[in-house]
C-alpha cells in the first residue's frame, strides 16, 4: 500500500511556470516541464537581464487529483551546493481534481549584494521542496543558467 506522499505525487503535476519582471510584466522563462519529478536535475536558460530586475513574478500552474490541505512550498537558491537564500509559500487549500495558478513575488537582494551573471552561470541550483503541511510529497532541483 502507497503512502499518502506518493499517493499526492502520482496525481501532482507542474503544467508550467513563468517568470516576469514584477515591476513591468516583461517575461524573462517560460516552461512547460513537469519540475516537480524528483531523482532528475532540470534545466532552465533564463536571460541574465532577470538579475537586474527589483522583483520577479514567477506564476506557477499545477494539477492535483488528490487535496491537500496545506499546499506549500520551501525552496532555497543553493551556489555551489552553499545555500544562499531560503524562501517560504503557502498556497493553502488544494481541491481534488483541480488545476491552479499561484503567483508569488521575490524581491532581489541589493545590488551590492548581487553576483554577476558570469559568476552565477551553471552555480545556481533552485531546490524546491513540495509539502502538504509538514508531510514532503517530492523535492525538485533546477540548475540554471543564464544566456
Amino acid at each position: 500500500m502507497e503512502n499518502r506522499a506518493e499517493e499526492i505525487l502520482r496525481g501532482f503535476q507542474v503544467n508550467w511556470i513563468c517568470l516576469k519582471d514584477a515591476d513591468g510584466g516583461t517575461v524573462f522563462w517560460q516552461g512547460s516541464d513537469d519540475l516537480s519529478l524528483p531523482d532528475i536535475e532540470h534545466q532552465a536558460k533564463v536571460p541574465k537581464n532577470i538579475l537586474q530586475c527589483r522583483a520577479v513574478s514567477r506564476e506557477f500552474n499545477f494539477s492535483s487529483k488528490e487535496s491537500m490541505e496545506k499546499f506549500r512550498l520551501e525552496q532555497k537558491v543553493l551556489f555551489k551546493g552553499r545555500c544562499l537564500e531560503e524562501w517560504y509559500f503557502e498556497f493553502g487549500f488544494v481541491t481534488a481534481e483541480s488545476t491552479n495558478t499561484w503567483q508569488s513575488v521575490m524581491e532581489a537582494a541589493p545590488e551590492s549584494q548581487m553576483m554577476p551573471a558570469s559568476v552565477l552561470n551553471g552555480n545556481i541550483v533552485i531546490e524546491t521542496k513540495f509539502f502538504d503541511d509538514d508531510l514532503l510529497i517530492t523535492t525538485s532541483r533546477v540548475r540554471l543558467f543564464y544566456v
